[in-house]
């Protein structure tokens, strides 16, 4: 048997939406469905995300049980230095000492594994990054 990701329901705030909407489109995702406090994204590996308004008040914590991050691949080193800089004009923090290179995750040494991570306002972390050759 062969499976890949189909889609992905995250739950949110309602009010937080728009927020979704405008990083998936930097990001190059298609909107699917959007209404009121709900937006599906398709990527262009045919993978969804769906962001719900569901959200019944209580805090995420990526540490805890549940997901830690989303991670979206990006095609090369000045995407994700893109996506920095667009974090930056929006007022959003990276976390972790990122944007770095991570090389214990390279799969050899003519690779990289170059990162941002940052969270949502719903505290969902996101990684945008790029994997291939340096």
């Amino acid at each position: 048997m062969k499976t890949g990701l189909y889609h992905l329901q995250v739950n949110i705030a309602p009010e937080n939406v728009a927020f979704y909407r405008e990083l998936m489109a930097f990001l190059g995702w298609d909107t699917l469905y959007e209404t009121d406090g709900m937006l599906g994204v398709g990527g262009s590996n045919g993978a969804s995300l769906w962001f719900i308004g569901a959200s019944n008040g209580a805090a995420n914590d990526y540490d805890g049980p549940g997901m830690n991050h989303l991670g979206i691949g990006a095609e090369s080193i000045a995407d994700v230095d893109a996506v920095v800089a667009h974090l930056r004009e929006q007022g959003i923090a990276a976390l972790f000492e990122t944007p770095r290179h991570r090389p214990e995750f390279a799969s050899d040494e003519s690779s990289t594994y170059y990162q941002v991570m940052f969270k949502s306002p719903d505290n969902l972390l996101f990684e945008v990054v790029y994997t291939g050759p340096k």
